[in-house]
């Protein structure tokens, strides 16, 4: 089936201004030739990591990932654009090396390597600015996110928001906007929510933008890395401390937080994508 068109950049611009578009939470895979690399799995209800906070957010079964697993399946290759702000872009990372988009796409092509998925390429495509809001990241969607024509688009909000003044109900219109801009021009979506960190914890209301992310992924049926109950597992489990996931200043990663974080997302888009991970591939 035929992927949808590329929306202009006046329509996609039109669409964030007002935060309305109808289009289909899910759009079909693009048609791929050559045999199949893959069987899929069937989709199973898969429980959500434990959160200790914001017991509004729902517990769901992981959304599937259409495009990606097709690509998967055909052996081709998957263009990924990590969106985000600092998290993404890698600030309190000691390289460029070691930021969770850089260690994701070492991971995710070493994992479909080891399930028989070669020799399909991955590109991961950092696109994450330190600072930016939900009003910034709209205003660079089309030409930062849109114009790679990504297949997946990970994209990691919410955690500037409460601090910069965006209100809630507008971080809601754009979060909704933005999702459906991206599956508008074909590329599957999965959200990433609040790090866990002082800095958030002693900003009043953070978690109002958590709840309202997980409640935007509900509507439209996308996958969230539940970055902020992974984290408060990791150091229940006695994994990873606080000081060693957060640097000095209380709010951005350190290399063993990003690390970690990049191969929870890994088996993530794995499991979101359909695909039985063996235990050579589990985390």
């Amino acid at each position: 089936m035929p992927i949808l068109a590329r929306p202009s950049a006046a329509s996609l611009l039109a669409l964030l201004a007002f935060g309305t578009v109808a289009v289909a939470s899910g759009l079909p895979a693009r048609a791929q030739s050559g045999p199949a690399r893959l069987a899929l799995a069937q989709p199973e209800a898969a429980p959500a990591a434990p959160v200790t906070r914001a017991a509004a957010i729902p517990r769901r079964a992981l959304a599937r990932l259409p495009r990606l697993a097709s690509l998967i399946q055909q052996g081709s290759a998957i263009r990924i654009v990590a969106f985000g702000s600092s998290s993404t872009e890698g600030s309190g990372a000691s390289s460029a090396a070691t930021t969770y988009p850089a260690q994701l796409q070492r991971d995710l092509a070493a994992r479909l390597s080891l399930m028989g998925a070669a020799p399909t390429a991955v590109t991961v495509l950092n696109r994450g600015r330190g600072g930016d809001d939900s009003e910034a990241m709209a205003r660079r969607l089309e030409g930062d996110v849109l114009a790679d024509k990504p297949d997946l688009v990970i994209w990691q909000t919410g955690s500037n928001d409460p601090m910069s003044g965006v209100s809630v109900e507008r971080f809601t219109e754009l979060t909704r906007a933005g999702i459906l801009a991206m599956r508008a021009a074909g590329a599957d979506v999965v959200l990433m929510d609040q790090q866990w960190c002082r800095k958030l914890t002693t900003t009043e209301g953070s978690e109002r933008y958590g709840v309202a992310l997980h409640a935007v992924a509900t509507e439209l049926n996308v996958p969230v890395i539940r970055r902020n109950a992974m984290m408060r597992a990791w150091a229940a489990q006695g994994l990873l401390s606080p000081t060693q996931m957060i640097g000095p200043d209380g709010l951005h990663m350190t290399d063993a937080g990003y690390d970690r974080l990049a191969r929870a997302a890994t088996a993530q888009l794995l499991t979101s994508a359909g695909l039985a991970q063996d235990a050579a591939t589990q985390n």
